[in-house]
């Protein structure tokens, strides 16, 4: 009996977890339907910029971050805000992208997996075993990795955040676009662009998966 009696306050404070949980994702669901959607367009180059407040202030589940003592600007740039929208995410994040070596980048879609969000990648055969891609560091994390075996590039350029929020443009995520090149990210949360870009992210998802390869030509059988 006094086992039983002792689990009781246990439950109830399991009970009330539950509960207060409950209430904040409702509260997060109807701030997202108060505010208007996001519609921002980002062009690149970004301006040199920390990033290590952000990524820490996201590893640490919006717990404050010491301020990083190197000597690169805090403000906000192309890529912090590109940053921001990608860790918004807290189901789900379809990323279908050409070439993939950011660090900052790549070390946000990890955190996105540590914290539980569906990771999934296609990219490009070619492109992903050049020096510095992320997509083995993304595999090693377990991260879901999908990729081409045709003779074109797997050319796409665009990623869907909790399938609400459609990021796309011409910025492959590599360092060299970011900081030298000439592009553009439009990040708008529309269903009415965001479906057909799901709709293609599932379709290569499905052509892409690892049964249907072929490793040596019909000739060859």
């Amino acid at each position: 009996m006094w086992a039983a009696g002792a689990q009781q306050p246990r439950r109830a404070g399991l009970a009330m977890a539950a509960a207060a949980a409950a209430v904040l994702a409702l509260a997060v669901a109807a701030w997202r339907r108060r505010r208007p959607p996001v519609r921002e367009v980002l062009f690149f180059p970004s301006r040199p910029s920390c990033t290590e407040g952000l990524l820490a202030e996201a590893a640490g589940l919006g717990t404050t971050a010491r301020p990083c003592p190197c000597p690169l600007p805090q403000g906000d740039g192309s890529l912090s805000r590109l940053l921001r929208h990608l860790l918004s995410a807290r189901r789900s994040l379809e990323i279908c992208l050409f070439a993939f070596s950011s660090p900052q980048l790549g070390r946000a879609v990890q955190l996105l997996h540590r914290r539980g969000v569906r990771v999934r990648v296609v990219t490009d055969a070619q492109y992903m075993g050049l020096p510095g891609s992320q997509i083995g560091l993304l595999r090693h994390a377990g991260i879901q990795v999908r990729h081409d075996q045709e003779n074109g590039y797997m050319h796409h350029k665009f990623a869907v955040v909790d399938r609400r929020m459609l990021i796309t443009g011409s910025l492959n995520w590599t360092t060299q676009a970011i900081q030298n090149n000439r592009e553009n990210v439009l990040v708008v949360e529309d269903a009415e662009y965001v479906k057909p870009f799901l709709d293609e992210f599932e379709r290569i998802w499905e052509e892409y998966n690892p049964i249907n390869y072929r490793f040596f030509s019909k000739d060859n059988k």
